[in-house]
């Protein structure tokens, strides 16, 4: 898919532009990519979702990758005492993925051979790393192959998800793009049940941008309780700080409606009180103003990656590491919040190191992105 026909399938997809609110894609393939755009490597002809036994999709990556060099090995760190184990954690992952047609062409990773660019290379990548945590909510930015392979795939793993392109996507300024990129939400249909969710063009000063949002209200099927999850890509390079700030504080503002829009839920008692999840390539370092705008938000939001610092208070060193021909980047753009009265961090998957990442950063043979997951368990809070 390019130039025009690209650019016409975004704004059709994206109709109403003047509205911050978006109808939500189809959750299904459509009529014209169902049965003959799914990847042939996961699934079946014929068929729009690809079930798969986890193990053995897992295997299958693995023998696919198995002339690559190993995974980075990370390991969760315990943040709770012994006698506070917590039940039923809800494992949240955070990816900005980098698109394909991104990281082809425009993004230009100078130290990362083509052939670890390639698509059939990195989707095993890709899959191999959300098999390896199995989250039960999965928050992705860059996404320009969810309906051939990401939505098939996962919900062939009991995922359901949402999908939101932006507008104009620079992805279709790329030759032979597999259509815009956007953010995706997925959760475990075995864990959350869904009550709500919309998709959202972000504004600033009420002028829409080309940045999105997905948000979903969904209920524990264990605790009964429900959560808000928001995923987001922020306006990228610098000297769009007061962009950045201003899509946060609309996307913060759609969130406290959109839980003012289900007060109490389930019970309906309007004192019940409903935590938030927000995931994102914030394109902002931590000194940034909308960093601020969320940790001074009345949501009372906190960092949930700040647990891995000694004192509680300071971001990761990086959170993406790429070398372009501009130089080398190694910066915290990604983040996951959370309520802080309500929800409680009991694990944080640590950091890779820079000898693991090695001398020619990220992309690489064994990570298929320039930005590195970020993967958490809560537990909710106990009301006192």
């Amino acid at each position: 898919m390019g130039g025009g026909a690209s650019r016409l399938y975004s704004a059709v997809t994206l109709s109403g532009s003047s509205r911050s609110s978006l109808p939500l894609p189809p959750s299904h393939l459509d009529s014209q990519s169902a049965d003959t755009n799914l990847d042939p490597d996961f699934c079946k002809r014929g068929s729009t979702v690809c079930p798969h036994d986890p193990a053995e999709l897992l295997q299958q990556c693995k023998d696919a990758l198995r002339e690559s060099p190993p995974r980075f090995h990370r390991k969760f760190i315990n943040l709770f005492v012994e006698d506070s184990t917590p039940s039923s954690p809800i494992r949240m992952m955070q990816w900005n993925v980098l698109a394909q047609a991104l990281g082809e062409g425009l993004d230009s990773f100078v130290q990362c051979p083509l052939e670890a660019l390639s698509w059939s290379h990195r989707k095993y990548l890709i899959i191999e790393e959300i098999l390896t945590y199995r989250p039960h909510i999965l928050c992705l930015q860059e996404v320009d192959h969810y309906y051939d392979t990401l939505q098939p795939v996962l919900a062939g793993l009991g995922y359901s998800s949402n999908f939101c392109p932006k507008p104009w996507s620079p992805c279709l300024d790329v030759e032979g793009n597999n259509g815009p990129d956007g953010c995706a939400l997925f959760f475990d249909q075995s864990r959350f049940e869904l009550v709500d969710s919309i998709s959202i063009r972000l504004c600033a000063m009420r002028i829409p941008t080309n940045q999105v949002a997905v948000m979903t209200m969904l209920r524990c099927r264990i605790t009964e309780k429900c959560v808000c999850v928001a995923v987001t890509h922020l306006k990228a390079r610098a000297g769009w700080d007061w962009l950045r700030s201003a899509q946060g504080s609309d996307l913060l503002r759609h969130l406290q409606n959109l839980v003012q829009k289900h007060p109490g839920a389930p019970t309906g008692d309007p004192s019940s009180d409903i935590p938030l999840l927000i995931c994102g390539d914030f394109n902002a370092i931590p000194n940034e103003e909308v960093y601020q705008r969320f940790v001074t938000s009345p949501l009372s939001l906190d960092s949930a990656y700040k647990k891995l610092s000694k004192d509680g208070l300071t971001e990761p060193e990086y959170t993406t590491w790429k070398i372009r021909p501009t130089g080398e980047c190694c910066t915290t753009l990604d983040y996951i919040w959370y309520s802080q009265e309500l929800l409680r961090v009991d694990t944080v998957l640590d950091m890779p190191t820079e000898e693991q990442i090695g001398p020619n950063r990220l992309p690489s043979f064994s990570y298929p992105s320039d930005h590195l997951s970020l993967v958490c368990d809560f537990s909710f809070k106990e009301k006192e």
